[in-house]
């Protein structure tokens, strides 16, 4: 099997898609008999650094660096007239754009990303649906079922479409150090009890109900790692005693905060993926859980494909402060309690590795290499119905806020938890928390506005190689369609 990876950012970058499609292509390039990556570069050391990289060779595309639009144009348009393309025996990419093109010059294609486009930049649907159930083109790669399932709805045939969850590499978080020498390393004292973030720090995180709770438990130390310089969140955060800000860290120190902490917090808020459509399943989970801390994050869809509230991890209701401060406490308080969320998470670890996502995707790819094609349905007079629509909501959307992505825009009613009882029901709030209006299908993968729930698809769970049933990156929503 040999694999052209197509990839239409330079390297090497610290983007979350740049480590995932170049942490796949490393790993899967294992099972191929050769393996090359298409990418931007500035000039011959530049293709060194990312064939160092990626652990392949290096193909320089033709293209310039700026302006982007310019650059994934290029991209594509010149990767079939590449020799490596024409020996290959698929591409793997995460660009809609090159994927079609090497449909069109007779190439098959992988199609590997994380968000849902079809509902994402509604006039693409019939596009995306021509691209998908073409007879070459193999296997949309998707990292969540809540993803999977807009494809589903669309139209794709089932067995085109799989979820397979992001990972992580153990070697970043380094040789396992203490919590005590942790918090000696970073200055803080070894009593402290820490909340830990470490990601972007910006409006899109949900990092505001981080702010008020650290208001609500001034005996807690808020650490958040990752700000690139003074924005809205640190404005918040300043004269807040217990608020640490911290500047991005390179993987070594970065460790140590994150096994200093008495609790990772992935902030509870459905922000990021209804209202902004930027995040689904946060990179940064697959690292907490190889940690072994023990992790608080919102019960929401995505994050209940990976995480399960009082199995190996604490779900709390999203937007919600009262829920965030007492399952806080509920962790700091109880010893036993996180020690033994902290392991089932560092067990369940061992599933999302990059090496594993890879064994996953190599099965697939070699299934798909053996299978005839998949037949597809046309485009429907209901599928046309829905893109009209949508379409209108998207240009309404685009005018006004001037970004191309068209976030879900619902709120999301966790599901019941072990017990049998949620969080909170349908239209309730309470101070601290957020009304929910709007329901989660039986999945618990799609978003449901409200005055459409009663006509709303229900998405069965089909193919999926993460590991278990559906029970889960990230630029600023101005990006092109098809990239990231």
């Amino acid at each position: 099997m040999k694999i052209l990876f197509a990839f239409e950012n330079p390297l090497p970058n610290a983007q979350a898609d740049a480590e995932v499609f170049v942490a796949t292509a490393k790993h899967l390039a294992a099972f191929a008999t050769r393996a090359w990556l298409h990418v931007p570069a500035s000039d011959e050391a530049n293709c060194a650094a990312a064939a160092r990289l990626a652990g392949i060779p290096v193909i320089r595309a033709r293209a310039p660096l700026r302006p982007a639009v310019l650059r994934h144009l290029c991209c594509g348009l010149t990767l079939p007239f590449r020799r490596e393309f024409r020996e290959a025996d698929l591409v793997y990419t995460r660009n809609l754009w090159v994927a079609w093109l090497s449909l069109l010059f007779g190439q098959r294609v992988i199609f590997d990303h994380y968000r849902p486009w079809p509902d994402q930049v509604p006039p693409l649907r019939p596009w995306i649906h021509y691209i998908f159930c073409h007879a070459r083109f193999l296997a949309s790669i998707s990292h969540s079922e809540y993803t999977r399932g807009k494809y589903l709805q669309l139209g794709i045939p089932a067995e085109k479409l799989y979820c397979v969850h992001n990972g992580f590499d153990p070697q970043r978080l380094g040789s396992y150090i203490s919590q005590e020498l942790a918090k000696r390393e970073i200055g803080i004292a070894g009593d402290t009890k820490t909340v830990v973030y470490t990601g972007r720090i910006n409006h899109k995180k949900g990092l505001e109900l981080a702010i008020e709770a650290a208001k609500r438990l001034p005996d807690h130390l808020f650490v958040l790692v990752g700000a690139g310089g003074h924005g809205t969140i640190e404005a918040l955060a300043n004269g807040i005693k217990n608020v640490r800000i911290v500047p991005w860290q390179q993987s070594d120190a970065l460790a140590r905060y994150i096994f200093a902490a008495d609790v990772l917090l992935i902030p509870p808020s459905i922000k990021p993926l209804a209202e902004f459509g930027s995040t689904v399943i946060p990179l940064k989970l697959y690292l907490y859980m190889g940690s072994g801390r023990p992790i608080l994050a919102g019960d929401t869809p995505d994050v209940r494909e990976i995480l399960e509230n009082a199995r190996n991890a604490v779900l709390t209701q999203p937007d919600c402060v009262d829920d965030l401060v007492a399952g806080i406490v509920a962790l700091t308080a109880d010893e036993s309690l996180a020690q033994r969320l902290g392991a089932a998470s560092l067990a369940d670890s061992r599933n999302f590795t990059w090496s594993a996502r890879a064994q996953k995707i190599a099965g697939i790819l070699a299934s798909k290499l053996r299978s005839p094609p998949t037949a597809c349905g046309p485009w429907g007079r209901t599928q046309s119905r829905v893109w009209l629509e949508q379409s209108q909501r998207w240009a309404i959307h685009l005018i006004r806020r001037r970004s191309w992505v068209l976030p879900p825009g619902a709120a999301i009613v966790p599901t019941a938890n072990r017990e049998g009882a949620s969080h909170a029901t349908p239209g309730q709030s309470r101070e601290g928390c957020v009304a929910c209006d709007a329901r989660v299908d039986p999945q618990g993968a799609t978003l449901v506005q409200p005055e459409r729930a009663g006509r709303a698809q229900e998405v069965g769970p089909g193919p999926t190689l993460s590991g278990r049933m559906p029970a889960q990156e990230e630029d600023p929503s101005q990006q092109q369609p098809g990239t990231r």
